[in-house]
């Protein structure tokens, strides 16, 4: 009987799944961000070989979040996971200015892909609790941003370690994702 009341109140007030990828350069937090969504804490973790996958459900939305490795021999193959995908995050790691021109470049691959038209774009403005890191304002720049018409697409500056920033990201991607004519 739960199960016939849950998959009915599922249907009847708009309870949803998506795929979602996140995506960054190696040591953007795109692990650890992943695991404090899902677990609520912070845990060690060493660079992801491959990929992660984890369950996130916010707001009555359940997102299956593929977290890919970033460095660049995985990078390679991030359009193997881009099928069925809704979303995607990328995670930057605000203190790492000299790699934006290379974040940049994956940023273009990964809008010009045809598997992902019509997903929307979280950027994650990841270690804003460090001392120097740059603002959402400057990754919005260096990125270019602005240019991206194809997609709806939201900037957050948040903190992995801390969590500050990760809800109003979710609280984005979850409204985008209901309402994608709006975004």
């Amino acid at each position: 009987m739960g199960l016939v009341f849950s998959s009915l109140w599922n249907r009847l007030f708009g309870a949803s799944e998506h795929k979602i990828v996140m995506v960054g350069l190696d040591n953007a937090g795109k692990t650890t961000l992943l695991y404090r969504l899902a677990l609520g804490e912070v845990i060690e973790s060493s660079p992801t070989v491959g990929s992660n996958v984890e369950e996130v459900a916010h707001r009555n939305v359940r997102f299956q979040v593929w977290d890919l490795g970033g460095q660049d021999k995985l990078r390679k193959v991030w359009a193997t996971y881009y099928v069925g995908a809704t979303a995607v995050v990328l995670v930057v790691d605000s203190m790492d200015r000299t790699r934006l021109p290379t974040l940049k470049q994956e940023l273009d691959a990964l809008v010009g892909s045809e598997a992902l038209a019509g997903a929307v774009l979280l950027v994650f403005a990841n270690k804003q609790d460090l001392a120097g890191a740059m603002t959402a304002v400057e990754i919005t720049e260096s990125l270019q941003l602005h240019g991206i018409k194809d997609h709806g697409w939201q900037i957050q500056a948040c903190s992995a370690t801390t969590g500050e920033g990760l809800y109003e990201g979710l609280d984005w991607l979850t409204h985008a994702l209901k309402n994608p004519a709006r975004t």
